[in-house]
């Protein structure tokens, strides 16, 4: 197995992952940056203001990207395990 083969597949998977985890994460950050906000204009600092929205927002993301996540990943699996015998040459 060449070395910039090798470096062209981790590159890939980490790329995957980069674009997966920022689908998942930005909006719980989008919604925390508003809750922060609102809580320093009115002074509340209860924790599970800022918590719980955030949390609500990563889990409708999780839910509404799922497929397209588990599509993602299925997709590299595929392409790394149909390619196994032309890679190990």
């Amino acid at each position: 197995m060449e070395q910039g083969l090798v470096l062209d597949l981790f590159g890939d998977a980490l790329w995957r992952i980069v674009v997966i985890v920022t689908v998942i994460v930005v909006p719980g950050l989008i919604v925390g940056l508003i809750v922060s906000v609102f809580q320093a204009a009115t002074q509340i600092n209860e924790q599970t203001l800022s918590f719980l929205p955030r949390l609500i927002v990563t889990l409708l993301a999780v839910m509404w990207a799922g497929a397209w996540i588990l599509s993602q990943l299925s997709d590299q699996f595929n392409f790394l395990f149909m390619n196994i015998p032309e890679m190990i040459r």
